[in-house]
């Protein structure tokens, strides 16, 4: 009965993988370099002392059109050093302006209330969000910006991590492997998840929507507002697989930190449709399946494990590939290991306490 459960499992899991794949490829058209719109960029930070400057000096570097860019960093309510980092770095340069929430906007909470006071002093046509621990590429607001045909919504891009160490770099291939997952998905017209440290949108559409305040509080503020613009059924929403897109952003230094973020990512996925769940149960099932092997081992179940494991490799080295990074046999390696574990522990850490910490706020 095992071997049964594994092989079914084991196929829908690979096809899942193959529609992914496809997905994630899918090329989209540009509109011309003198007709890029004007955009605001928006950074929202929280006692990030040790982050802000290298994100700053990266958006510093931005090649985009002087007059048709405007980069929002917002101060929200830090107790450590960041106000003096972000004040003194600007100070002087002009596409950069300074910002901190004043009174929450309607029931907004945390980094959505910030991301909204910046958006209603922001002028530009599309909003670029990273997060304040992320170092952009210098072509990353041109290439997303240059996908903005008049029907499209919302462009995102893939993240990578740091990962000069061996606990950085299964990070760094879980995040791709998870964005690529998000990407197939969205490019073939089903949106189930987006990551808000690269991620662009039309302000008019998020205007249409309502804009945050007008979404139910999410702890992942990000994947509310996809799903918001997805159900207008009006416009696109595209995640182009490209290296001019890329951002890299800093690993979670502790596994305390680490569980933090997987929890808040699993409790906001609560909100996920049948598709969405779909997707997450296959995963489910099929690492449980592969921790239950040693109480019902056999050849073939051990095949099936194998056969899994590359079919991870294969998908991951072409997306590897595809934004000219490399995938460490190490890293990937530490990345199986974890990913089998968390994937099936997961759902019993956020069904049982949905409470979630984080960037030393809580939220039930």
């Amino acid at each position: 009965m095992f071997e049964i459960i594994f092989i079914s499992i084991i196929v829908v899991y690979f096809f899942q993988t193959v529609i992914f794949i496809i997905g994630s490829k899918k090329r989209f058209g540009k509109i011309e370099d003198d007709k890029l719109p004007s955009i605001s960029v928006i950074v929202a930070a929280r006692n990030e002392e040790k982050n802000i400057f290298d994100c700053l000096e990266s958006l510093e570097n931005l090649k985009y059109p002087e007059n048709k860019i405007e980069i929002f960093i917002v101060n929200d309510h830090s107790t450590d050093n960041t106000k003096d980092i972000i004040q003194k770095f600007i100070h002087g340069k002009s596409r950069f302006k300074y910002l901190e929430p004043g009174a929450e906007i309607g029931q907004l909470k945390g980094k959505a209330n910030a991301l909204a006071n910046a958006i209603k002093e922001s002028k530009g046509e599309i909003i670029f969000t990273t997060d304040a621990d992320c170092r952009v590429s210098q072509t990353w607001a041109i290439e997303l910006a240059s996908y903005y045909k008049d029907d499209v919504a919302m462009v995102c891009g893939y993240t990578n991590q740091v990962d000069t160490t061996l606990f950085g770099g299964m990070q760094s291939v879980d995040f791709t492997y998870l964005l690529m997952i998000a990407g197939g998905v969205m490019n073939l017209g089903k949106p189930l998840s987006c990551i808000g440290n690269n991620m662009s949108y039309r302000k008019s559409v998020y205007e249409e929507v309502g804009g945050y305040e007008s979404l139910p509080f999410s702890v992942t503020e990000d994947f509310n507002l996809l799903m918001a613009m997805h159900k207008l059924k009006k416009y696109k929403i595209i995640y182009p697989l490209t290296a001019e897109g890329l951002v890299t952003s800093k690993p979670c230094s502790t596994w305390k930190s680490l569980i933090k973020q997987k929890k808040r990512w699993g409790v906001g996925g609560l909100k996920s449709d049948l598709a969405g769940f779909g997707v997450m149960a296959t995963g489910f099932i099929t690492h449980l399946c592969i921790i239950l092997l040693p109480f019902f081992f056999s050849a073939l179940s051990l095949y099936l494990t194998l056969f899994k494991i590359a079919v991870d490799y294969f998908a991951l080295k072409g997306v590897h590939d595809k934004l000219n990074l490399s995938l460490r046999i190490k890293n990937f390696v530490a990345f199986e290991i974890y990913f089998i574990l968390y994937v099936a522990l997961l759902p019993f850490i956020t069904i049982t306490n949905r409470k979630v910490e984080w960037k030393g706020r809580v939220y039930k």
